[in-house]
């Protein structure tokens, strides 16, 4: 279910608007796919799959959405080609040599418009869950980017809550030590934080215009190879790491988690408890349990979580806070 985790904190005062009020907010804005001449289109679907219209499923206190992504990508060769052809029927017609930018710039609009309808869409989806307890949002995204866009969605539906109030806050979770830092301490000692353990796959990168880069894969970290680039400057911005035995995953030098995988020990109790008709309800549990667990430990190992009101310094690069509405 999740692949990949962004974390949001979202503020202390935030409650969870009535399933039915949050259901009816994201019915008016689910998902339709593309116009003939619509370039994209977003909006929320079932988490549950096709088979399902409840767009805001709760399993076990926990709330999951999905948020639904599509896209008319044209080909800056094809557009380029349509204004190319454009433009000289245009000189043919005219006699004139020069063609402005203004008109350029019309046939370009038009180029698009022509071809939008020909252009295969691409579809994506994305998985948001509500940590309404622990005042926690986690988006199945490996980009701060792309899961800033779909917190941006899930403020905008829930300010079309009737009474709901602006002002709150939800920003990725910002920690004492920077990941990259953090992982360079493990990988220099060949210590590991408590619960977790380095595993075989890892990229350094050097902080600089050549970012020359060095990658192991299914190779050993703890020889003095690996710590001789962290002191010649190279910075840790992948490293494999197992949680508890439970949970293997790849920590970026953004504090993301990534290739989220759950081992054995998890799935065999899995299995033990069964299924529901679809699975969902199972899955849905056992990740945000898992998750659920492993969070605070990574926080801790990262030197403990910041203040969400600012009052220590925000890593530079920091994706931009953004304002979440509550019933």
């Amino acid at each position: 279910m999740f692949k990949s985790a962004s974390f949001f904190r979202i503020a202390s005062d935030f409650v969870l608007p009535p399933l039915e009020a949050l259901e009816e907010a994201l019915q008016s804005a689910q998902f339709t796919p593309c116009g003939a001449t619509q370039p994209e289109s977003v909006g929320w679907v079932p988490p549950r799959g096709n088979k399902s219209t409840v767009l805001a499923e709760l399993v076990g206190g926990q709330v999951i959405l999905r948020l639904c992504f599509e896209r008319r990508p044209l080909p800056a060769s094809a557009v380029k080609d349509e204004v190319d052809a454009r433009v000289e029927k245009y000189k043919q017609e005219t006699g004139r040599e020069r063609v402005s930018s203004k008109i350029k710039k019309e046939f370009k609009e038009e180029a698009i418009q022509s071809l939008l309808p020909r252009a295969f869409t691409k579809r994506s989806s994305t998985t948001l869950w509500i940590d309404a307890e622990n005042k926690f949002l986690v988006v199945d995204s490996g980009s701060l980017a792309g899961a800033d866009k779909v917190v941006s969605q899930l403020i905008e539906a829930l300010s079309e809550i009737p009474g709901a109030r602006p002002g709150l806050m939800a920003k990725p979770v910002q920690t004492q030590m920077a990941a990259g830092a953090a992982m360079a301490h493990w990988l220099q000692s060949r210590e590991a934080p408590s619960g977790f353990t380095v595993d075989r796959d890892c990229e350094l990168k050097m902080p600089d215009d050549q970012k020359s880069t060095v990658r192991y894969s299914r190779h050993t970290l703890e020889i003095d190879e690996v710590a001789e680039h962290i002191a010649s400057g190279k910075l840790p911005t992948q490293l494999a790491m197992t949680w508890n035995e439970r949970v293997s995953f790849t920590l970026s030098d953004m504090a993301q988690v990534k290739k989220i995988k759950l081992l054995d020990v998890v799935l065999d109790g899995k299995d033990k408890a069964g299924k529901d008709d679809d699975g969902f309800d199972a899955d849905a549990a056992i990740v945000t349990g898992e998750l659920s667990a492993l969070i605070p430990d990574l926080l801790e190992a990262l030197g403990g979580e910041l203040a969400l009101d600012g009052s220590a310094p925000a890593p530079a690069g920091q994706a931009p806070t953004r304002a979440l509405a509550a019933a």
